[in-house]
């Protein structure tokens, strides 16, 4: 089902307010994004506080990145929210974070996956029954070269399910709808923050 710009606007503005509840978009981090259409999405403006939205600060795109408005400017990775719409077509909602817990592990590890397995929560995401799947968490350098970043993501989206990790970044994460996409962010951010405290526990 494709939301109106405003319906968008409202779900992405109490979506905002929720992940700065719990730290995840400090300063003017994150960004947040809706599908429209086949051809256009809705996303936080650049330089906003995403919890402290008004409906006026989501903007329509379309897929290729330019808005609807000349004057508006999306956010800066408004790319790589493209690239999962185009991608995916039962993508209806992107969200992406800088958690504490995100960004600090993946500057600590050189690997290029985070191996989760034997969670019970990874059942939150599709096709999970079991606690005993294996799950990859691609993790990307980080490089403020969007489109050239997004080249380098793209080989790997069949195979992040999940979501990716941007190094020193933070976390995108995608689902069918805003507050589904929630749920799949939460339950990786969890994943994420578990991983941390094994690492210390060790």
């Amino acid at each position: 089902m494709h939301n109106s710009l405003l319906q968008a606007a409202r779900g992405l503005v109490a979506i905002g307010a929720r992940m700065d509840a719990r730290g995840w978009v400090p300063a003017s981090s994150g960004n947040l994004s809706a599908r429209l259409s086949d051809q256009s999405m809705a996303i936080t403006r650049s330089g906003v506080h995403k919890g402290r939205l008004t409906e006026t600060d989501i903007i329509e795109v379309d897929l290729d990145g330019a808005p609807r408005h000349q004057a508006d400017k999306p956010s800066a990775e408004t790319l790589l929210h493209c690239q999962l719409y185009r991608h995916f077509p039962a993508v209806g909602a992107v969200l992406h974070g800088h958690s504490v817990a995100a960004t600090a592990l993946s500057m600590v590890t050189h690997e290029q996956s985070l191996v989760l397995q034997d969670y019970e929560i990874l059942k939150a995401f599709p096709g999970v029954t079991t606690h005993q799947t294996v799950a990859n968490v691609p993790v990307f350098d980080n490089d403020q070269d969007i489109a050239r970043l997004a080249g380098q993501i793209a080989p790997s989206l069949d195979a992040a399910p999940i979501g990716y990790i941007l190094r020193g970044h933070g976390v995108y994460a995608w689902g069918p709808d805003i507050e589904r996409c929630f749920w799949r962010l939460e339950a990786l951010e969890f994943l994420i923050s578990c991983e941390c405290e094994r690492r210390q526990m060790r």
